[in-house]
């Protein structure tokens, strides 16, 4: 039986990588939204409080004047005050609509600066990290930190904002006017109240663990939508719609549940706040009516007072409604923030150090000296290895597979840092230089093309932006690509699709070869660059690279050992060791591990054809 590759999780953490210390406290991650995110904003963060406060004074002016037009207009009759109380009325409220539009505005005008600034700050540190953090994250809850996170961020920072700022002060100024106009009666109204905050607390915590469970299942399910829709032709080919179809559906319907969860805990605050505020009207009619009607003649001007009074504390339970709810929605949004904050406080394991000098290549002679490198920390990928690269000279790298070769690539643009020993480039180690100096003296072209959704000529030009059409049409022709770049439909400014779709793998091939020429660097890593080519394309290619190789360190993988046989040395590799080296002449004589692949290869290639095969 075979067992599903998948898993529906509903709290997975971070991976090792970014597990570093982390305060996840609302205070802490509130006042860290605060600073990084709304500190250039706070001019209009200021004036948005400001409109908070008049309509927030607006509001309780409205219920206030229910005392004058119950007593004044309603029971003494004063005709003369009736066009000037309804001139009030709707100052306070043009008043209080201009101050709500400009709040809002501001506001959003703000949350959408915080989301666009973060997303910014997101990727430019996922441009920093190393390639191990990639490794060890899918790209779905990279995509989720950048996309989903950063929009749920937009609620603990806006709603709390609206909902901290104008609510409360609405409340405020409703409270301070019930408490003017009957302390004892405002005491009865609010003191019950307090027994809400233990469960909206609650709340606010599970709504905070149901969010993160949530957001992390939709960074799964973007992962494998992203697997399905780029490996389709393998889907298709092995008959496995039935078997994605299935696993994507496993993880919506586990979405589902957590959203609709999320949902219930969400709605769960209102009904609280209706039983309480309706306990505390019903507290307010029956003894303010009591009141009422007991001073009817003595005091004929309470009435208006109570209708007043009851007006604010009606206007006052919407705010309170809302800020009861405001918890259980700041923390979706802080449990986005703590996940987003994790990653912008992962530092990168490979970065330069304080006193990094440039990198100066003269002759380009690279060493390994005594290397260690094992990628889980368990198993070793190389074993305590020597290996010389001669400056200007061509050097292949083989051995069976496994053996530690493309390591010893991902080890010289500092992909990955050494477990133990040192990589240097003409006596300079690479720990020591600029990753920037470094990484501008090497071009490689491997045997995974990476092309992205723009011009032939966006791509060849990729890392030498600014280059001349002419030099990169010369790079073209070097890699024999300028024939069938000019027969596609838009020549240089075709769009080759994502990842080079609309381009066959030996195209994709010779352009990123083109883009290694362009660079011009004086290091050359080649990994398997010819693989995908035909024979009449790769013959054209390697006269090009020949032409490209001359006077710089080139370095080759290959596993067609046919490719390598006048590089000027050859380092045979196996387990992570080194067991050979010299010229394809003196190794053949050697009789070793290189005779041997030699002879494999040679004995498959002068097989008959067909010969493996029956009908």
């Amino acid at each position: 039986m075979v067992r599903p590759l998948f898993t529906v999780q509903t709290g997975r953490a971070l991976s090792d990588h970014t597990k570093t210390p982390f305060n996840h406290s609302s205070i802490v991650l509130m006042r860290r939204l605060v600073r990084e995110g709304m500190r250039p904003y706070l001019a209009k963060v200021a004036l948005a409080i400001v409109c908070m406060a008049v309509s927030s004074g607006a509001t309780a002016v409205s219920a206030y004047l229910m005392k004058p037009v119950i007593n004044d207009i309603f029971i003494h009759k004063r005709g003369e005050l009736l066009w000037p109380l309804a001139i009030a009325v709707i100052v306070t409220f043009l008043a209080k609509s201009a101050a709500n539009y400009g709040e809002s505005v501001l506001l959003s005008k703000v949350g959408l600066r915080v989301i666009s600034d973060m997303q910014g700050r997101l990727f430019g540190h996922l441009m920093k990290m190393d390639v191990t953090f990639f490794h060890s994250m899918t790209t779905g809850r990279i995509l989720s930190r950048i996309i989903n996170d950063v929009n749920s961020m937009r609620f603990a920072v806006s709603n709390a904002l609206t909902g901290a700022g104008k609510d409360a002060s609405e409340a405020v100024f409703l409270i301070v006017l019930m408490f003017w106009q009957d302390w004892v009666l405002a005491t009865l109204s609010f003191i019950v109240f307090p027994v809400a905050i233990l469960p909206i607390y609650r709340l606010g915590r599970r709504m905070r663990k149901v969010t993160a469970n949530t957001q992390e299942q939709t960074g799964q399910l973007t992962t494998y939508l992203t697997q399905s829709v780029q490996g389709i032709r393998v889907v298709k080919a092995y008959g496995m719609e039935e078997y994605e179809k299935s696993k994507v559906s496993s993880l919506v319907e586990t979405l589902h549940d957590l959203t609709f969860k999320s949902a219930r805990v969400r709605s769960a605050a209102s009904p609280i706040m209706e039983m309480l505020g309706g306990v505390a009207i019903t507290v307010v009619i029956v003894y303010g009516g009591s009141q009422v009607i007991g001073h009817a003649d003595n005091d004929p001007e309470r009435a208006g007072a109570f209708f007043s009074f009851i007006t604010a504390l009606m206007m006052a339970y919407r705010p309170m409604k809302s800020l009861a709810n405001l918890n259980t929605n700041i923390q979706e949004g802080l449990a986005a923030a703590a996940r987003c904050f994790h990653v912008l406080d992962t530092p990168p394991a490979i970065r330069d150090k304080p006193d990094a000098a440039e990198l100066v290549v003269r002759e380009g002679a690279v060493r390994l000296d005594g290397v260690f490198f094992s990628y889980d920390g368990v198993k070793a990928a190389l074993d305590g290895i020597d290996l010389f690269f001669p400056g200007g000279k061509t050097v292949a790298l083989v051995g069976p597979s496994g053996a530690g070769k493309t390591t010893v690539l991902n080890l010289l643009p500092r992909f990955y840092d050494v477990t133990d020993g040192r990589v240097l480039i003409d006596g300079q180690e690479v720990r020591e230089v600029t990753l920037a100096s470094l990484r501008s003296k090497i071009a490689l072209v491997s045997q995974e093309i990476t092309l992205f959704d723009d011009t032939v000529r966006a791509n060849i030009a990729y890392g030498r932006f600014g280059a001349a059409d002419g030099e990169i049409e010369a790079a073209a022709r070097a890699a024999a690509a300028h024939e069938f770049i000019m027969a596609l439909p838009g020549g240089y400014d075709t769009v080759v699709g994502e990842r080079g779709f609309n381009l066959s793998g030996g195209q994709r091939q010779r352009l990123a070869i083109a883009r290694a020429m362009l660079k011009n660097a004086p290091i050359l890593l080649l990994d398997e660059a010819t693989s995908a080519l035909d024979t009449e394309s790769e013959r054209q290619v390697q006269a090009a690279l020949e032409h490209l190789m001359r006077g710089r360190t080139t370095i080759v993988i290959a596993h067609r050992l046919s490719t390598v046989v006048n590089a000027d040395l050859i380092h045979v590799m196996d387990h992570g060791r080194l067991v050979e080296s010299g010229d394809h002449a003196t190794l053949l004589a050697h009789g070793g591990l290189y005779a041997r692949l030699y002879a494999m290869q040679f004995a498959e290639e002068a097989a008959p054809a067909g010969s493996g095969w029956t009908r």
